[in-house]
């Protein structure tokens, strides 16, 4: 992540796509999250094509469940820290994330 190198903070990056987070990672990552839980599907033509509608990504639990099924469904980039998670769009919320 770019502005991780910019900022100087040493940062893990992991390719959803590869290693695409668990039940108990995205149970964490929702503990943390700042913006609402809905916000980490990502509304595209994949979700259009599955048939999906916020009403079924309307809870935490429902989010994990559609997560764990269609992985590319994942808002990106996601960026965690110790004590948040945030959406990283637009990207000047992770510059005010990391750096502040």
């Amino acid at each position: 992540m770019r502005i991780a190198e910019e900022l100087g903070v040493d940062a893990e990056i992991v390719v959803y796509q590869k290693t695409p987070p668990d039940r108990a990672t995205l149970e964490a990552i929702i503990a943390k999250l700042e913006d609402p839980v809905s916000d980490l599907v990502r509304r595209d033509a994949q979700f259009q094509k599955l048939g999906l509608t916020d009403a079924d990504v309307a809870t935490a639990e429902q989010v994990i469940d559609v997560l764990l099924q269609h992985k590319m469904l994942l808002q990106r980039p996601l960026v965690v820290t110790d004590d948040k998670a945030i959406i990283g769009r637009p990207k000047e919320r992770v510059r005010e994330l990391l750096g502040g």
